[in-house]
Parts: C-alpha cells; structure tokens; sequence
C-alpha cells in the first residue's frame, strides 16, 4: 500500500512539473515573439529618424531654386512633425502616409527646375531618400513578420491559454493605407 501511494505522488509531482515546464516554456516563447517586435520597431523607428532627418535638407535645396511653392514646402513640414509626434503603429503608418505624399508632391516640383534636378546636392538627397524609403519598407516587412508570428503563437492553442493567462495582447501592424502611399515617392536620376 505504501509503495502504491508513493507511485501515485511520484505521478503527481511529475505532472505538475510537466505543467510548470510546459507553461515556462510557452511563456519564454511568448515573450522572445514580443521582444522581435520591440526590435524590429526599433528598427523602423531608426530609419524613419533618418527619412525625418533628410527632408529639411531636401526642403532647403527645393527652396532655393523654387521658392515660390511655399504652400508645399510648409506641407512637407507639417507632415513631417506629424510623423514624428506620433508613436503607436496604426497612427504613424496613416502620418507617414501622409509625409510620403507630401514628398511627391516636393519631388513633382522638382521636374519644372532643371537646374535643382542638375544639382549635386539635390542628387544625393534624393539618392539617401531612395536608399531610406527602400530601409523602410525592409524595417516594415520585418516588423510584420514578427508580428504575425506573434500573433499566430498568441492565439493558437495551447499557448493562447498561456496568453490570456498573462495579458499578452496583440500588437498592430504597420501597414500603408492608400494606394498612393503604397507607391514610394517617385525618386528620379535623370
């Protein structure tokens, strides 16, 4: 009899460490998926830092050859501190949207200005502004990725019981809404 009851404990304490172990482990699996997408927001919000930080440059060297557009130019600036004063996903992909559109608009002034498309400077600008909307849509894709696989751990089972036993809520993505956002602005060499 005593042997028996020992067995049945011994059952007993190794089912609840294979429950520990299971939860810990879903858990770790949990939290290494919300990490990835910390990191990779990091990541986008690096290179947006860049894109912000290269459109006073590119304003100027418009303004100086077409300083009569005013109206766009005071456009690219506000949607530039728009995009810059907003932090969760859904608001600052509809802000950067917004400044993707005003930079085609700043970049169709440039087609009437031979002489700003001739410009060294304006060149390079445009080159870094092709070379960070590229990282961006690099940063993006990495970002939902890591999202999706989030999201998948989080809602299949079992470790969506592991989820909602500790609040792991879902994360948006970074998505571009319109049609004319989707394009990157049209950065042209000739």
């Amino acid at each position: 009899m005593n042997g028996a009851i020992i067995v049945v404990l011994l059952l007993f304490v190794l089912v609840i460490i294979a429950l520990v172990a299971w939860v810990v482990r879903g858990y770790n699996r949990l939290v290494k998926a919300r990490v990835r997408i910390d990191e990779a927001w990091a990541q986008i919000d690096t290179q947006l830092q860049r894109r912000h930080d290269l459109i006073p440059n590119l304003v100027n060297t418009v303004k100086g050859y077409a300083s009569h557009e005013r109206e766009t130019f005071e456009e690219v600036t506000a949607a530039r501190a728009k995009a810059i004063s907003v932090q969760a996903p859904a608001e600052l992909a509809e802000a950067e949207n917004g400044l993707t559109q005003a930079l085609g608009k700043l970049l169709a002034i440039t087609e009437s200005y031979p002489d700003l498309k001739a410009d060294a400077n304006f060149r390079q600008l445009q080159e870094e502004l092709a070379h960070t909307e590229n990282m961006v849509a690099g940063s993006r894709g990495h970002y939902n990725a890591s999202v999706r696989a989030y999201d998948t751990a989080r809602q299949v089972f079992p470790t969506s019981v592991i989820a909602g036993a500790f609040n792991f809520e879902p994360r948006d993505y970074f998505e571009v809404e319109t049609l004319e956002a989707r394009a990157a602005p049209d950065v042209s060499f000739e």
